[in-house]
């Protein structure tokens, strides 16, 4: 697969089928949809990497596309012809001097990915980033303890021309003026009462100097918002610093008692519904975003997820399969709305869920993916998963998040196809026309989408349709056989400048006889099984009785009889391309994955999971779907081994890395040297660089990764070899026939090893 990751390496693009089924049927026959997954920030691997272009992009005039490698110019004419849709448009005279020795930067080869930042005419500032705290306050004295100093360090953290707003909540909604530095000053609204963007601006007393505007929205300092009211409420960090502290230290738990048999009365969508008011009335359009830290469920308000008596538990799966959640709909519904007021604002959403119980991250969901808000979620907040990722998103250097705001994504594609939607982090801006697609899968009816928060590592997965029915002749209409792919992004660059980044590919197709062989050729493993993953998770939030196994299985099926060689009914005669023969792999693994089982989670747990999913790259993607096993042991350098229980051995450590959980496995000899202390005898050095081995590797793991992953340290035959075990192929369970390897392991589970699951395959293919 490396030329697929080098091509990554350069567009940030990895499509399942790079060379592409030319027509409708053939790409239904395909299985697995024509798509990509892009990460339109992804830092310049290149060196140098592309120069920052000083100018605005030249379009074509019907199309809009932009100038790129794939354009056939004419240097004696001075015109360019758009390899999307063969228009012919001329160059504009500061182009004048253009020859084939002098090339403006767009038309080099090696420039698929190319950015623009467009000079203003006026020197305007750069628009500070915005970054509002909603912080729970119904938790116990010790975790918000820890909130407040975690919260504390992140202040220091922040760029010190950023602004920055405070909005406590608990029974009700507290929000801070923080420009009142003399006392602590802070504004009440009742947490179980819907307010509007109107009552919180007339209750803040917005309008006091001035008189209100009779019509026209009230938004910013434009439509007659002072500058100065706007202060009272969102300040620069550096005049902030030591008023927002002082809040913070000063924090006290809800005072509201709650008797024995009730849960806090917690209004969590009334404080997120007044931060988001209050933002679209001081910043609209300008990038912000709303940090939201809940330790607990929400009972008061709209987005009320479970009821204040503790005899009514809260729901789960089983819950909301027969519909018995009586909160849930409404609650999503809320959300769906939020989350539509801050994409139009274009602000942030994120959320940092701390808590044992559920807070409902499920029915919040819907207004986090929308406007691209980063999630985490931990069992408190003092747990390193919490504070290493809250310290990661402000972080500067080799690690950091590169946040980026206001974005906007479009398309433009040949002629012969047409989007379906995107499943990530993003919203349609419904800008139908001839791309758009009627079938619609995830964010859809339209060439355009609004990103509101984005970073270097966010991906969208993009599902195409081959519109055309069949091979055209050669004859008249000029045809390649390449198609062409142009993404733009439009984004607020964390330096505050606007810049547009444009990406365009180009992938061969094939269609007819003989085509099968292209087709395998140009088959990405791994990129598929991410396309696999989001579409299933999709499907199941989206579709009543979908059955996800059966759905993969199926697919499994057909693609195999589709590519792989065999005699009919003979199931030893199956063979099947290397390019495409870890694929069953991946997805024997995915169907025994936290996506799709979702027993044993919490409805708030899966959704997490999935959100991660739908934002995160291939590489990340692969290793949540099959982790990635690696054994050290004195016997060879540390080597990556199947992911099967015949990897377990007494005197080997095992590294396992699930992307949200990080275990470091222990054979029992090596733990019961390890006990003895041995590791610290002169004469045991060797041991003690064995056991610090998978120490390093997870260090260089945590390091580089956001939500940062959970770290498990456990030993063979120990209680946590659970988060180990589970992860593994069962090819030896309690009811084997062969006997298990000596200082080897079971497993206890009645689920078939993968083994069982080719043969299977094998014979439903060939039939």
């Amino acid at each position: 697969m490396s030329e697929f990751i080098e091509l990554e390496s350069q567009d940030g693009v990895r499509m399942p089928w790079n060379i592409i089924p030319g027509t409708k049927q053939e790409a239904n026959n395909c299985v697995i949809p024509v798509s990509a997954i892009y990460t339109p920030l992804k830092p310049f691997s290149a060196s140098p990497p592309p120069p920052l272009l000083p100018y605005s992009p030249l379009r074509c005039r019907t199309c809009r596309s932009v100038l790129n490698p794939f354009s056939v110019v004419d240097f004696s004419a001075k015109i360019w012809i758009c390899p999307l849709c063969f228009q012919r448009n001329h160059f504009p005279p500061h182009y004048s001097s253009i020859s084939v020795d002098n090339l403006p930067a767009e038309l080099f080869p090696q420039y698929t990915t190319i950015e623009y930042q467009s000079p203003s005419p006026s020197p305007s500032p750069a628009t500070p980033p915005v970054f509002f705290f909603v912080v729970d306050t119904c938790i116990i004295e010790e975790e918000l303890s820890f909130l407040k100093s975690a919260l504390s360090q992140a202040v220091d953290l922040l760029p010190d021309n950023s602004l920055v707003g405070l909005i406590t909540f608990g029974t009700n909604v507290h929000v801070h003026e923080l420009g009142f530095s003399h006392i602590p000053k802070n504004y009440i609204f009742r947490g179980s009462k819907d307010v509007s963007k109107d009552q919180i601006l007339d209750h803040l007393n917005f309008f006091l100097k001035k008189p209100k505007p009779v019509t026209g929205v009230i938004a910013g300092a434009r439509d007659g918002l002072s500058s100065e009211s706007i202060s009272r409420f969102l300040l620069p960090a550096s005049e902030c610093e030591f008023v927002l502290s002082s809040v913070l230290e000063e924090l006290q738990k809800d005072p509201w008692p709650v008797t024995a048999d009730q849960r806090a009365a917690r209004c969590t969508s009334t404080a997120l519904s007044v931060a988001a008011s209050l933002l679209g009335a001081c910043v609209p359009g300008s990038g912000a975003r709303i940090m939201a830290f809940v330790g607990g469920p929400s009972t008061e308000g709209s987005g009320a997820i479970v009821s204040k008596n503790l005899s009514d538990p809260i729901r789960s799966h089983k819950d909301l399969d027969k519909d018995a959640a009586p909160h849930y709909h409404k609650a999503v519904k809320f959300y769906e709305g939020l989350g539509k007021q801050l994409v139009n604002q274009g602000h942030v959403l994120d959320l940092f869920a701390c808590a044992l119980d559920q807070v409902g991250v499920a029915e919040l969901k819907v207004a986090v993916e929308k406007t691209g808000g980063l999630v985490v979620l931990a069992e408190s907040f003092g747990h390193s998963v919490f504070k290493d990722s809250l310290k990661r998103v402000f972080q500067s250097g080799d690690y950091e998040l590169d946040l980026s705001f206001n974005g906007i994504f479009e398309i433009s594609c040949s002629k012969d196809v047409k989007v379906q939607g995107i499943i990530g982090p993003c919203a349609s801006l419904e800008k139908k026309g001839p791309l758009a697609s009627e079938i619609v899968v995830g964010q859809g009816n339209t060439s355009a989408w609004k990103m509101c928060g984005l970073d270097k590592a966010t991906s969208l997965c993009l599902v195409f349709e081959i519109v055309r029915k069949d091979i055209p002749d050669a004859i008249g209409q000029p045809t390649s056989n390449q198609f062409f792919f142009q993404f733009l992004t439009y984004y607020q660059h964390s330096s505050g400048q606007m810049r547009l980044r444009v990406t365009t590919i180009s992938r061969r197709w094939e269609a007819g006889t003989g085509s099968k062989q292209d087709l395998i050729a140009g088959f990405d493993q791994e990129a598929a099984a991410v396309v696999m993953a989001r579409l299933v998770s999709f499907k199941m939030e989206n579709e009543a009785e979908f059955d996800p196994i059966r759905w993969l299985d199926r697919s499994l099926i057909r693609l195999c009889s589709q590519f792989g060689d065999y005699l009919k009914d003979n199931p030893s005669s199956f063979t099947i391309s290397p390019r495409m023969s870890i694929f069953p792999q991946f997805m024997f693994h995915l169907r025994r994955s936290q996506f799709v089982q979702v027993f044993n989670n919490s409805p708030d747990e899966t959704a997490y999971f999935r959100m991660i999913l739908n934002r995160e790259n291939v590489a990340n993607s692969v290793v949540m779907i099959q982790p990635s096993l690696i054994s050290y042991s004195f016997q060879s350098a540390p080597e990556p081994v199947l992911l099967d229980v015949a990897a377990v051995a007494s005197d080997r450590i095992l590294l396992l890395d699930g992307y949200f959980t990080v275990v470091i496995f222990h054979g029992i000899t090596i733990a019961q040297w390890r006990n003895a202390g041995y590791q610290n005898q002169p004469e045991h050095e060797v041991f003690a660089q064995l056991l610090q081995a998978p120490r390093d590797d997870v260090d260089a793991i945590i390091k580089e990764r956001f939500p940062v992953p959970r770290l498990v340290i456990c030993d063979q035959h120990g209680s946590q070899a659970r988060f180990l075990l589970a992860k593994l192929n069962p090819s030896a369970t309690y009811n084997s026939d062969a006997p298990p390897v000596p200082g080897g392991d079971v497993i206890f589970t009645d689920d078939v090893s993968f083994g069982v699951f080719m043969d299977h395959l094998q014979r439903l293919v060939v039939q």
